[in-house]
């Protein structure tokens, strides 16, 4: 059970400190795809 409370505040503690990177990779994902849905309303 240590082992499991261990490893659990480790993955933790990676999501505290790496979230913003995820979001800025979703917030690139969301700008493409408007972009490329926007791009092919002009055609």
């Amino acid at each position: 059970m240590h082992t499991i409370a261990q490893g659990y505040r480790g993955l933790h503690l990676l999501w505290d400190l790496n979230w913003d990177r995820l979001l800025y990779v979703g917030t690139i994902l969301v700008a493409l795809l408007a972009g490329g849905y926007f791009g092919s309303l002009v055609n």
